[in-house]
């Protein structure tokens, strides 16, 4: 599982043996059988410092043919930011690891892992959503919020009651309540999740981030996340746009079928270049202090990779403004 233990001791390095080994297999698939042709359009935008790439996500692999032209012609590596869903097998997680992948938190995720592991189930949609509206509402008041009795019934007590430690810090129900476990489990291991990203761009890794999160065909709005690793890293973000590789990727196997990934290469938005991307004051991301503080910059700036990201698409890849977004309430997500 995704836990404080395999985040802190996850280590980065600019030029992997794992991606390179990596690449050789994939020369494979890609120059020999069945043949899949990678073009890089705008390689000239590429900044000589690293930066932060912002793709759209469009299949389970889209990633892969970029990090593969991007070794070839420049022998750049990334690491890439991933879900923590992706750490529940342990030869997957190991994979991930070496691949210099950088897992994602959310409290989803830890709400739904800490579940299973009290429970030895999956919680209900009813059950997550009643104690995702609790921890996100303390989050966001600073303190507990009061519930009324009826809100207990249908919970098990033993998330509340027991003690614990599943993802790295003991939970003790006579110290602090379920909310601030969960956030409080949250806060450490975003701080080490920052940690990891700074060491990448310090050893000279670039950072490869899907702004919209999830998956889809066409883009979705970019999340504020890459606006404040931006902001905090101070380096450029280079809007990259994805075109075909559904196509190459139609399922879940990582062997691409013949066809040809495009990528578009934006203009790289250097760091104060816009009025979206500046800040003078020093800050903590991901903390409820820099979000309430600097939120609207946040979202300007996301916004703002949005715009850049789209017309780099073809027309079925593009935004479409009635598209519904996925229900972010079901804890199936996160397994």
């Amino acid at each position: 599982m995704l836990d404080i233990p395999r985040l802190k001791r996850i280590r980065l390095s600019r030029y992997p043996v794992s991606q390179r080994i990596m690449g050789r297999f994939l020369c494979l698939n890609y120059e020999s059988v069945p043949g899949v042709k990678i073009r890089f359009e705008g390689t000239e935008n590429i900044p000589d410092e690293p930066c932060i790439f912002a793709m759209n996500h469009t299949d389970r692999y889209n990633y892969f043919p970029f990090q593969y032209k991007l070794w070839r012609i420049k022998n750049r590596f990334t690491a890439t930011w991933v879900k923590g869903k992706y750490y529940e097998n342990a030869a997957v997680a190991t994979f991930m690891e070496k691949m210099n992948q950088l897992p994602t938190i959310s409290r989803g995720y830890l709400i739904t892992r800490d579940f299973l592991e009290v429970l030895k189930r999956a919680p209900t949609s009813e059950e997550y959503s009643r104690l995702r509206d609790w921890v996100d509402e303390s989050y966001e008041i600073g303190a507990t919020a009061h519930r009324e009795e009826s809100f207990w019934e249908g919970l098990p007590r033993a998330l509340f009651d027991e003690n614990r430690n599943v993802l790295g810090r003991e939970f003790q129900p006579e110290k602090e309540t379920y909310p601030d476990y969960v956030n409080g489990t949250f806060q450490l291991m975003m701080k080490l999740f920052v940690g990891l990203n700074q060491q990448a761009h310090d050893v000279g890794l670039d950072i490869l981030i899907f702004p919209q999160g999830t998956r889809s065909k066409r883009l979705l709005p970019s999340h504020t996340g890459i606006a404040e690793l931006a902001f905090y890293l101070k380096c450029p973000v280079v809007p990259i746009g994805c075109n075909g590789s559904d196509q190459v990727y139609p399922g879940s196997s990582p062997f691409g079928k013949k066809g040809e990934c495009i990528y578009r290469i934006g203009e790289a938005i250097q760091y104060g270049s816009i009025p979206e991307y500046k800040l003078d004051e020093e800050f903590d991301p991901f903390t409820k202090e820099a979000e309430i503080k600097f939120g609207s910059h946040f979202e300007s700036f996301a916004e703002a990779v949005t715009r850049r990201i789209n017309p780099l698409l073809d027309e079925a890849y593009q935004m479409d403004d009635e598209l519904k977004l996925p229900d972010d309430r079901e804890a199936k997500r996160f397994l």
